[in-house]
């Protein structure tokens, strides 16, 4: 059975308004950036969002982040140009963090929600803009972070008829 937080994480769109401690903003963190890499480039980058104003503004720039407005946190992933060597890759190495991002939130009790931006080229140049990001740095996807209001229940999502054996 795979480990408890991979079958009990879900996207979260309710949230109440206790505050993310600093501490599980750490946890969340540092597993983000224990995610593996192409060649070790780790090209990531985190704004940790904590104000209210900035907060309601992304859920007026991004069509399906409505929940920000009521979600205590976000933390912002970019890619940063700069340090890729691979380029092709950053953006899956970005997609690791986050999915270990998402799985130390469940593990620390919050609830959480994956935001793309990129590769939506209108919603990385707007928040280039909001975060006035300097030139070699790409937002890549937001998460939000709170206690839910509500923890739905868990799934099974296996499917066997998606499994192929050695050939199609």
């Amino acid at each position: 059975m795979p480990l408890r937080e991979i079958v009990t994480r879900r996207s979260i769109r309710s949230y109440r308004a206790d505050a993310v401690t600093e501490e599980q903003f750490e946890h969340v963190l540092r597993a983000a950036m224990a995610a593996p890499s192409a060649g070790n480039q780790q090209p990531w980058e985190f704004i940790v969002l904590t104000d209210r104003d900035l907060l309601a503004n992304i859920s007026e720039i991004h069509p399906y982040s409505k929940m920000q407005r009521e979600a205590p946190a976000a933390i912002v992933i970019c890619g940063n140009m700069s340090r890729v060597k691979h380029r092709d890759f950053w953006g899956q190495d970005c997609s690791a963090a986050v999915e270990n991002m998402l799985l130390e939130a469940t593990h620390q009790g919050l609830g959480s929600l994956w935001l793309g931006i990129y590769p939506r080229q209108d919603h990385v140049d707007t928040l280039k803009q909001v975060f006035k990001l300097p030139e070699p740095i790409v937002p890549f996807a937001i998460v939000a972070l709170g206690y839910a209001h509500d923890q739905s229940a868990s799934c099974d999502r296996f499917n066997s008829a998606y499994i192929h054996r050695n050939r199609w």
